[in-house]
């Protein structure tokens, strides 16, 4: 069936004002489209309705950029999983991100969808989504009253469901600190290798050492819950803890006291995923903790 059959005006703004007003003016029969990768999907699936109009936001200037900022790394909503990839400062610097978006579909895929769009998904497993939380980053949100940071943790409402509404609202921007020497982080997912590689189980750990005692840490892990989960007991657990086995395991048995885990007919059983926890957890702290040692950090499982 014809595109032309799932909306009927298709909008390239250059400005961020000139999207808010065009989402504005269908009156929440338009949506905001990046890649297209999910929503074009779904639309054609049946799985949401026709729309009027799409708004696409990714042809706006400075907002297909990978920035330094204020101490910050600013990525915009129209660079592509396969630019974060690439990049040379992500990848030193926010290797989970990276590891997390390199997963994502296939080349194909990668070349066309944004991170912005993969959060505003909002799935609970969601792979670019889980390496923000990880990385503690914030969205900027914009709308007819103008643009506001969000922190990453505060954006979702449940299973699909963001505080960015997409008729009438869009993230034109995506920021975080980077890691400084001591810091590291990395990302695991684990999925089925036949058909749609759906993750099982997506972890994300940023860890923060002084020598080898841990000073922060952060631990997201997707799905655990209606939303992505930030694991906030673990993390308290962690800090002040030697960067070892010992403190990676058993951080690991209080994640699964604190997540929540359901049998998926399409991802896999909680009793499995509680044991793709149990050892792949103790993994990902233990590759975080050595990033942050040796100031090294080359992503690993990606494609370019």
């Amino acid at each position: 069936m014809s595109p032309v059959a799932y909306w009927n005006h298709y909008h390239r703004p250059a400005t961020v004002q000139e999207a808010v007003a065009l989402l504005a003016r269908h009156e929440g029969r338009a949506r905001v489209v990046g890649g297209g990768t999910d929503l074009l999907l779904e639309i054609q699936q049946g799985h949401r309705p026709r729309v009027e109009a799409l708004v696409d936001p990714t042809f706006i200037t400075d907002l297909d950029r990978i920035e330094e900022e204020g101490g910050f790394l600013v990525i915009g909503c129209g660079v592509t999983h396969s630019r974060i990839v690439a990049d040379p400062r992500l990848r030193a610097h926010a290797t989970c991100l990276v590891e997390g978006c390199g997963v994502i579909g296939g080349p194909q895929v990668r070349n066309v969808a944004t991170l912005a769009g993969n959060i505003a998904h909002a799935l609970p497993a969601g792979d670019g989504t889980i390496g923000l939380l990880t990385l503690d980053g914030e969205i900027e949100v914009a709308d007819l009253e103008g643009k506001r940071w969000v922190p990453i943790a505060d954006a979702f409402l449940g299973p699909g469901k963001s505080c960015v509404d997409a008729s009438r609202m869009l993230i034109t921007r995506m920021r975080f600190r980077p890691c400084a020497p001591g810091e590291g982080s990395a990302y695991r997912r684990v999925m089925r290798p036949q058909g749609v590689a759906l993750p099982m189980i997506a972890l994300g750990a940023r860890l923060r050492l002084d020598g080898e005692q841990i000073e922060a840490a952060r631990v997201a892990i997707g799905p655990a819950g209606p939303v992505p989960f930030l694991a906030v007991r673990t993390m308290a657990q962690l800090r002040g803890r030697p960067a070892s086995a010992d403190t990676f395991r058993e951080a690991a048995e209080t994640a699964l006291q604190e997540a929540s885990l359901r049998d998926s007919p399409h991802r896999a059983t909680a009793a499995y995923r509680t044991e793709m926890i149990r050892t792949q957890l103790p993994r990902t702290l233990a590759k975080a903790a050595e990033r942050a040692r040796t100031g090294h950090a080359e992503p690993e499982g990606v494609g370019l």
